[in-house]
């Protein structure tokens, strides 16, 4: 069965053709990205990847979003566009469709993808767990999360909204970080220190404990400065970031009882080389008495290029084409 994966994030949408089968993907085909401030909505982002398909597109759509799946109207959390399930089959000519949660959606591509689309991070170097909880979350535009949880014969998603969570600082800087954030933030959740836009509060902080006078800049200067090293500060950002992950990972793993983890997003692949050098593995096993339980844990990132797009016509797959078996 042919199918329409949709990947709506805060940045971009990306779009992509897909063959399912038996309640898995068979193949992906080529992804088209598109920035969702470029197209006043879903519709005509679907209706320029219909173009540059040059045929009709299957009448079937699985959507991936970065928001909670309530009701019949469904605002993302970081895009503007508005999402109405009721309506897909008028607007977009699709009269099957799953709408699934972002994180939910990745869920399903760790469920699904093979063992060779993961690099190890920290703890045992292992497969996955094959039975009972791994946590998968990951810093985008946003900071997302889900849980898999794997029995004898089959998986199930859990989507979440656990990037909302309180954020708990662990040190001075941190507490300074979090006092920053609050002149513009009531309460800082974790979203607010371990996605991509935080950079920006973290460089600030930290250029502050200096006496440091720095211009305002966006986060994709300091990003890429950092990822760069041509800044010391934005350098010094990117390893606190990576520190500040481990350990909302480690509270997340604690909080699911999870096996394993990994480690997805935008901007997880991107920062590869920099969390496994910068203490990332030290502060996802620093709690205390459960320190000997987190080292047990396996910590993976995922490498497929688009686990979104993978995972929204993963979760099409169990839905419409048959219960997934593992």
């Amino acid at each position: 069965m042919d199918v329409v994966a949709v990947d709506i994030g805060g940045t971009h949408a990306r779009f992509a053709l897909a063959q399912v089968e038996g309640g898995r993907v068979v193949a992906l085909g080529e992804p088209m990205t598109q920035k969702t401030a470029e197209h006043a909505s879903l519709q005509t982002a679907w209706e320029a990847f219909g173009a540059a398909h040059g045929k009709p597109l299957p009448p079937a759509v699985a959507i991936s979003v970065a928001s909670p799946i309530t009701g019949d109207v469904i605002r993302l959390t970081n895009n503007p566009w508005v999402i109405r399930p009721s309506l897909i089959a008028a607007r977009l000519g699709a009269n099957v469709h799953t709408i699934i949660n972002d994180f939910g959606a990745v869920g399903h591509a760790v469920a699904q993808l093979p063992q060779e689309d993961f690099d190890h991070l920290c703890g045992p170097d292992e497969p996955l767990p094959a039975l009972g909880v791994t946590t998968v979350c990951g810093p985008g535009t946003g900071l997302g999360v889900a849980q898999v949880f794997k029995t004898a014969d089959r998986y199930h998603v859990l989507s979440t909204e656990g990037g909302h969570v309180d954020y708990a600082p662990l040190d001075g800087i941190e507490d300074a970080i979090v006092k920053r954030l609050r002149k513009s933030f009531t309460r800082v959740s974790t979203e607010r220190v371990c996605a991509g836009p935080a950079i920006v509060a973290i460089y600030e902080t930290l250029a502050e404990l200096e006496g440091r006078a720095v211009p305002s800049r966006d986060d994709r200067a300091i990003w890429t400065e950092a990822l760069e090293g041509t800044d010391s500060i934005a350098l010094a950002a990117l390893d606190r970031f990576c520190l500040a992950l481990g350990a909302v990972a480690g509270d997340l793993a604690l909080a699911h009882g999870a096996k394993g983890v990994v480690i997805a997003g935008g901007l997880g692949l991107r920062i590869k080389d920099k969390l496994l050098r910068s203490g990332f593995d030290h502060r996802f096993v620093a709690k205390g008495r459960f320190q000997s339980l987190m080292a047990a844990i396996p910590v993976k990132l995922i490498t497929h290029p688009q686990p979104g797009l993978f995972g929204a016509a993963a979760a099409f797959a169990q839905e419409h084409t048959g219960t997934q078996h593992i």
